[in-house]
């Protein structure tokens, strides 16, 4: 099963390229089969990952909690399970 992590977070007050770069900066356990960073208004970051795994609730690596100054709310984080690519 092909599963993508989404990992969410919203950057304080005028921290947006800080929290950007935190997160290019993470190391995980072991590398995804691909990882997209995107960027959106008002400072939100979103980290998605690519994983191949044995079952919905596999245990994979992610991101952790940045530090608590750097952001305004605790991340958020999805589970998804491709049904269909084109």
């Amino acid at each position: 099963m092909r599963l993508t992590l989404m990992w969410e977070a919203r950057a304080a007050q005028g921290r947006g390229a800080e929290l950007l770069e935190w997160a290019r900066s993470q190391v995980l356990a072991y590398e995804p089969l691909r990882r997209e960073i995107l960027r959106a208004p008002q400072d939100r970051v979103l980290v998605l990952t690519w994983w191949e795994a044995a079952a919905f609730d596999a245990e994979l690596p992610e991101l952790p909690e940045p530090e608590a100054e750097l952001i305004t709310r605790p991340v958020h984080r999805w589970r998804f399970e491709s049904v269909e690519t084109s």
